[in-house]
């Protein structure tokens, strides 16, 4: 998994190792290196520990992890639904959806950029489509799909996603729209 931050040019780099393309130590000790740098670099790791929780949730939907992670007032905006579904038994809905198609789908995070509350996520998720999914009967065949979702965070839980997932390719490759 990597782990982008976004920032000034100045932080970006000072958070890389480098400011003005010179090492950060020939710059400033690590006390003298800006607060928010030294932040960016704390909300990284907190954002990739999180997220390496999140998806041990969505890979077992473990309804514990999913009060630990998923606030009750949290919003996830799916593709297909005029309204939001709503905290963590929303957020097991999803994941029971597309289990119901695919009972052995799995996520793999490939890849996340954190910014102030937000994170932006890349998963790949693969799969068997073993049961009806978007009224598309079994087909057996695997699928490998991209997804990107936008989380908002507050007080340590997700309390809002933007999930998009490649529902182009997900149905050519089970056969429900030509490819």
């Amino acid at each position: 998994m990597q782990v982008a931050i976004i920032g000034t040019g100045k932080q970006v780099a000072a958070a890389l190792g480098q400011v003005d393309g010179e090492p950060v130590s020939a710059k400033a000790t690590p006390t003298q290196q800006s607060a928010k740098t030294q932040d960016q670099l704390a909300v990284a790791q907190v954002s990739r520990e999180f997220m390496g929780r999140f998806v041990q949730f969505i890979n077992t939907a473990d309804p514990t992890l999913a009060t630990e992670l998923v606030s009750p007032q949290a919003e996830f905006f799916v593709p297909g639904r005029p309204d939001p579904v709503i905290g963590p038994t929303g957020y097991l809905e999803i994941i029971h959806m597309m289990r119901s198609g695919f009972p052995d789908i799995q996520w793999a995070l490939e890849e996340t950029i954190a910014e102030g509350d937000k994170v932006v996520a890349r998963f790949t998720m693969r799969g068997t489509h073993q049961g009806r999914f978007f009224g598309t009967p079994p087909s057996g065949k695997k699928i490998t799909v991209q997804a990107l979702n936008i989380y908002r965070f507050c007080d340590g839980k997700i309390v809002e996603e933007r999930g998009q997932p490649d529902l182009l390719s997900m149905l050519q490759q089970i056969g429900a729209i030509p490819t």
